[in-house]
């Protein structure tokens, strides 16, 4: 029985698993894209991987890939613009709150305007 590291086609030393559930994921996703190679290059993968790669390859494909950058990208500048109209809006009521105390309101008139 192969033992781990010692099947035919694979130099490569037996390696640790990651620490990190992210790592752990990455390691299998490249043994699982190994094992696809082999497959195609032995002639013995299935439809469905052959399917999966011609897929990716695709100029739909990657359009699809542009634009869920862009969402994302997207999303980040509205969440920082988010943040940004709210530090503004602080800005703007103390700086009300500033004039008013220098025209000779006190805090407790301006907040009872504010209602």
């Amino acid at each position: 029985m192969p033992t781990r590291g010692s099947k035919k086609n694979d130099n490569r030393p037996p390696h640790r698993p990651a620490t990190t559930l992210e790592g752990r994921e990455n390691q299998l996703v490249n043994l699982a894209v190994d094992l696809a190679e082999r497959q195609m290059l032995d002639g013995t993968a299935s439809s469905q991987v052959v399917t999966h790669f011609l897929k990716l390859g695709t100029t739909r494909e990657k359009l699809e890939q542009e634009r869920l950058t862009r969402e994302n990208e997207l999303l980040t500048a509205r969440v920082k613009q988010l943040g940004s109209i709210e530090r503004i809006e602080e800005l703007y009521k103390d700086a009300l709150k500033a004039m008013s105390t220098y025209s000779g309101r006190d805090d407790d008139e301006y907040d009872d305007d504010d209602r």
